[in-house]
């Protein structure tokens, strides 16, 4: 494994870069300076709104770019270099699909907020951990003047089991991505990081062979397959676990620092540095 020839970092947040507590480590940001100083590129690619995760890097939030909201919008110093988004017909259609799922929120990722119902407070702190601005709404059909990035659907039993299996059927003409143990994820079919990241290697000019990757879970399968150096957390979903074809340890054991500082090192000595 030669990893000197990185030129291009991406990592989802949740459950890969975050620990359990949805924290940053301090290494990181000190590996950060490292791979600024050898030029590589570093992406932030997550299903979380985009202010959420600059608030989560924000001491480089002008030294990165950000793909947000499993690839529908891919930003870089707050300009736009791509959307992705549904259209209200789709989106009116997607909430009449979404309403009867018992036990489970309904979010509307929008371009300028999130917005969901009022679900009493403890939902709301759950909410408001993934999007830096929101807005609890009476009515979601009646948002018009936003556009619509995805639809996340929230439901504590578990996602897989108990939201999957309902809307697996919208599949052949959207994606449908279980993004975490509580997350389902409905967007266009061409909105996933997969997607987005490959748009960034050809506007960069970044092989798939300088491309180092890092996820944990079913929205991060496409980003694999953009990146000969993919890793698959140790706490990763079977899923991802199959495709990666490489593993490193948990994002509680700072899985994602341990990797940049090998590819560090080997740059480094490459380099002579």
């Amino acid at each position: 494994m030669d990893l000197s020839k990185i030129k291009l970092v991406a990592t989802d947040m949740d459950g890969t870069l975050l620990n359990a507590k949805e924290e940053v480590s301090a290494h990181f940001f000190e590996l950060f300076e490292e791979l600024q100083e050898l030029g590589v590129t570093f992406v932030a690619a997550s299903g979380r709104q985009y202010y959420s995760i600059i608030h989560k890097l924000a001491p480089i939030k002008n030294d990165i770019i950000v793909i947000a909201e499993n690839g529908a919008l891919t930003m870089q110093r707050g300009k736009e270099l791509q959307t992705t988004d549904i259209d209200r017909e789709t989106y009116l259609e997607l909430l009449e699909a979404t309403k009867d799922l018992e036990g489970s929120q309904v979010i509307l990722c929008g371009r300028k907020k999130g917005y969901a119902l009022d679900h009493g407070e403890g939902f709301e702190n759950i909410f408001k951990e993934y999007f830096g601005k929101y807005e609890i709404v009476k009515d979601l059909s009646k948002v018009i003047d936003d556009q619509y990035l995805k639809i996340a659907i929230c439901n504590q039993k578990g996602a897989e089991k108990y939201l999957y299996p309902a809307l697996k059927h919208l599949e052949n003409r959207l994606k449908v991505k279980v993004s975490g143990e509580i997350w389902l994820d409905l967007s266009h079919i061409n909105a996933h990081k997969g997607n987005a990241l490959k748009q960034l290697q050809e506007r960069l000019d970044i092989s798939i062979k300088e491309t180092m990757v890092f996820g944990d879970y079913n929205n991060d399968l496409e980003m694999m397959d953009q990146a000969s150096y993919s890793f698959a957390m140790e706490n990763a979903h079977p899923n991802v676990k199959a495709v990666a074809k490489y593993t490193t340890k948990s994002n509680n054991n700072q899985g994602v620092e341990y990797m940049l500082a090998k590819m560090i090192e080997a740059k480094k000595a490459t380099f002579g540095v």
